[in-house]
């Protein structure tokens, strides 16, 4: 039988009436067979070129990956005590959540700081912050993650600074700096200065971690942010690499050397629901960074070629309603992460749509992660769906809209990923297409197209759910508000103001900043003294209105 005489057999049995496509659009046949199948060199073996089945040839049979929960709430004591929870439940790595005035570049008294102080995330406003936050934690044995953007050279250099302080070698600091500023101009929009001196930070990070820290990953490139801007995956693919793209571009123009720096920079990706979706993307993300590292920047070392990355699941998938089904969405997106290859995983609690986690919730979030480590199998066969007539096909397909993409961005940077990025963010064309994408879903959910349950389908229940809710009280503002008024205070004022004034004559120059910002923090000079500092000299960044 051909698959022709298949699909006119099998017509009649394809009685529901719904669209046979990914979240994306991108359309879905009933049947996949080997005539789907791309020769077999693009799929490879695992831990050969091009990954498309793992960077790793023994998959989780060598190592699992690391179970790294997001935290961050209050003040640094607050989260102190949560990540020292998580350490005790079994999590393998930190990764640190900053409220929004600390996302901004804002100080806790900064009168548009007023509300929100860790409300979202932890504050952080001195090298004190810092020291409280990771108090009675081993910065040489634990990994670290700190989503940051527009301050993450200076809040780097408080970490660096404080863990030197505390006894550890600043080479065997391991961790990670989210870094990417390009994705916040494209979607999350926590900026402060313009694009062009943002990437002379980013670029001074890389050269830094690459001369002093070679355990530490200086950028991790983020497409979660995007997807939950609303992006498809073909974009959430697509934007990030490219963004990558720009990253590699940007440090061969300060004078590095592919290979000395491409083996530190990671990756960041969202795990939503459409299962194979997310999977493909990841096999495809492996596949292009790979060809692309070899073919179009000359890296030699295979390192440079594998795309490691990290995986949250979908918080945008998460529902206010039924909020406990969404411990159901957060196991099957995060075993997608799974199946998808993640180097390490977060996964979102079920009270997110309402609230910060409570203990309990991140709790039963990580046991999620430790079921599907430990109970399902899953781990025991190195890549399970390679191979697979469907997933192999979805994986070309997204490649093939990624790769046109990149065409449309190189194309407005005069063959330039990196200028193409500055260009298209400043015509507002990332915006544009993840507004139009999030728009189109939206009309899905609100026509019924698509059901999310308990939202638009099967809502019996909703008013039925009361469940407890962490609670970020006024007096934890006022408490961390305190703290940075004693140590302002107590600090000696003429050593900041000099710190300061030798920081802007660097950023004046073409010299790296980092060693000049770790000397500033060390005199207690404040997250948005030194943001204020450096806008001086940079700028502040206003984006256009675009219609």
């Amino acid at each position: 039988m051909t698959r022709e005489q298949w699909e006119l057999e099998h017509q009649a049995d394809r009685t529901r009436d719904v669209d046979y496509e990914t979240m994306s659009g991108i359309p879905v046949e009933p049947l996949y067979s080997p005539e789907d199948a791309e020769p077999d060199e693009r799929i490879g073996w695992p831990g050969q070129y091009p990954y498309t089945r793992g960077v790793h040839s023994s998959g989780y049979r060598g190592r699992l990956w690391t179970m790294r929960m997001f935290a961050g709430f209050g003040t640094p004591e607050d989260t102190n005590a949560r990540f020292k929870e998580i350490l005790s439940a079994g999590g393998g790595g930190l990764s640190t959540a900053f409220d929004m005035p600390t996302l901004m570049g804002l100080d806790s008294d900064d009168v548009l700081s007023v509300g929100e102080v860790g409300r979202c995330g932890v504050a952080v406003d001195t090298i004190e912050d810092m020291r409280v936050l990771y108090d009675g934690i081993d910065l040489e044995d634990t990994t670290t993650s700190m989503t940051i953007n527009a301050p993450a050279a200076p809040i780097w250099a408080m970490f660096v600074a404080n863990a030197e302080d505390q006894g550890a070698d600043r080479t065997r600091l391991g961790g990670t700096l989210q870094n990417d500023i390009l994705k916040e101009y494209q979607a999350q929009k926590e900026w402060v200065f313009p694009p062009r001196p943002s990437m002379r930070l980013v670029a001074d990070t890389i050269e830094f971690s690459k001369n002093e820290m070679p355990r530490w990953n200086s950028v991790s490139i983020s497409g979660y942010h995007i997807r939950e801007a609303g992006s498809t995956a073909a974009q959430e693919l697509a934007f990030t690499l490219g963004n990558g793209f720009a990253y590699v571009e940007a440090a061969l123009q300060r004078g590095l050397q592919v290979d000395d720096f491409a083996p530190r920079l990671s990756f960041f990706f969202n795990a939503h629901i459409d299962f194979f979706e997310e999977i493909a993307k990841y096999r495809a993300a492996r596949r292009i960074w790979a060809r692309w590292m070899k073919e179009h920047y000359g890296a030699q070392d295979p390192k440079s070629m594998m795309l490691r990355f990290h995986t949250q699941t979908a918080g945008v998938s998460l529902t206010a309603q039924q909020p406990e089904i969404n411990i159901a969405r957060t196991a099957i997106e995060a075993l997608a992460g799974v199946l998808g290859g993640t180097q390490s995983l977060h996964t979102n609690s079920m009270d997110e749509a309402l609230a910060l986690p409570t203990e309990k919730a991140a709790r039963i979030a990580l046991r999620t992660q430790q079921i599907i480590a430990h109970e399902t199998g899953v781990t025991d066969v190195v890549d399970p769906l390679g191979g697979s007539w469907f997933v192999e096909e979805l994986t070309d397909q997204l490649e093939v809209e990624a790769e046109a993409m990149f065409s449309h961005i190189a194309e407005a940077g005069g063959g330039s990923m990196l200028e193409g990025a500055f260009h298209l963010i400043d015509e507002g064309w990332y915006q544009g297409n993840i507004a139009d994408a999030a728009y189109d879903f939206e009309k899905k959910i609100n026509s019924g197209r698509r059901v999310v349950v308990g939202v638009n389908d099967f809502t019996e229940g909703n008013k039925d759910d009361q469940i407890d809710l962490l609670k970020i009280t006024p007096d934890d503002e006022k408490r961390q508000i305190k703290r940075l008024q004693q140590i302002k205070s107590d600090r000696s004022q003429p050593a900041v103001d000099e710190a300061l004034i030798a920081l802007s004559r660097v950023a004046e120059t073409d010299a790296n900043l980092m060693p000049s910002l770790i000397e500033t923090v060390r005199t207690h000079a404040t997250v948005g003294e030194i943001m204020t500092t450096l806008a001086d000299v940079f700028g502040r960044y206003q984006e256009k209105p675009f219609i």
